[in-house]
């Protein structure tokens, strides 16, 4: 069961989307899977409410990984992760907007990229423990989803009676232009009136990336977007997406996902950016 839907008008310039999910019936354990999470350029919070903790792998032959908690932020990436998914749980998250993580989380997040954190390192174990107790106690997951976005509602709220506010007007000039094309950086730092530096300071502080992997990864979603389609070619998908040629994705996909493109066009997977991970030796030997 899955849910999704945008967040209240209050919520609307810090958080993109809410979502839910559980397993339909009781879950079904498949003992060692894995997936590759690809990346969008930003940031996540989830509510893990049934089953293990998150756990993540450092690469295909970690055959312990390290687990993170129930409630967790996946901070912005360039690359793709490895996560633990032998136990379907049910979850309640948010997409957070660029510019999100101080409001919401009280950090800014360049301080939180590249890495998942525990939310009580952020909230407290405290409030952290309340907030998963109130959204538990909702019942119906529907339910759980509307407890989930009245305490973000609460967060930001008390963030913007406290003086802090959204997206710096430079950066968020600039940000539809890097999910559309492929900017020269030099060409946005001059827009901006900003020095290189504090142009680069500013971005990486609300958004977690460098302008160029953040626009890397961009690129890297139109050509998700246009894969969509089947019977489309790599070359197309390619020059479509502005990379140089089939060889340039092949690499980008390689680093970003893990996979080569018509790897990641075999797993038949529903999530673009959900895609099972091969098993590695090493890691069947551990399970034996």
């Amino acid at each position: 069961m899955q849910l999704t839907r945008p967040p209240a008008p209050h919520l609307r310039p810090f958080v993109r989307l809410l979502w839910a999910s559980a397993p339909d019936g009781a879950p079904a354990e498949r003992p060692g899977a894995r997936e590759h999470v690809l990346p969008t350029g930003g940031m996540h919070l989830v509510f893990r409410l049934s089953g293990p903790p998150l756990k993540l792998f450092g690469n295909a032959d970690d055959a312990q990984g390290h687990t993170h908690g129930y409630a967790i932020v996946g901070g912005a990436r360039s690359a793709f992760y490895m996560r633990d998914v032998s136990v379907a749980t049910r979850s309640v998250g948010a997409q957070l907007e660029p510019g999100a993580a101080r409001a919401l989380l009280g950090a800014p997040e360049d301080a939180l990229a590249g890495r998942h954190t525990a939310l009580d390192a952020l909230w407290g174990a405290q409030q952290t423990d309340a907030a998963l107790d109130r959204v538990h106690a909702a019942g119906e997951l529907e339910q759980q989803l509307s407890v989930f976005e009245a305490l973000l509602i609460q967060r930001i709220v008390a963030s913007l009676c406290a003086g802090l506010h959204g997206l710096h007007p430079a950066i968020a000039s600039t940000l539809g232009t890097l999910a559309r094309e492929n900017p020269s950086i030099a060409g946005l730092v001059m827009q901006s009136g900003y020095s290189h530096r504090r142009f680069i300071a500013l971005f990486r502080g609300a958004i977690g990336l460098s302008p160029k992997e953040y626009a890397r990864v961009m690129r890297f979603d139109r050509a998700l977007a246009l894969a969509a389609d089947p019977a489309r070619s790599w070359v197309d998908i390619a020059l479509t997406a502005g990379y140089s040629d089939q060889a340039h994705l092949s690499r980008e996909f390689a680093a970003l996902a893990g996979m080569s493109p018509q790897a990641w066009r075999r797993t038949g997977a529903e999530s673009p950016r959900h895609v099972p991970a091969a098993v590695a030796a090493g890691q069947i030997r551990s399970r034996r």
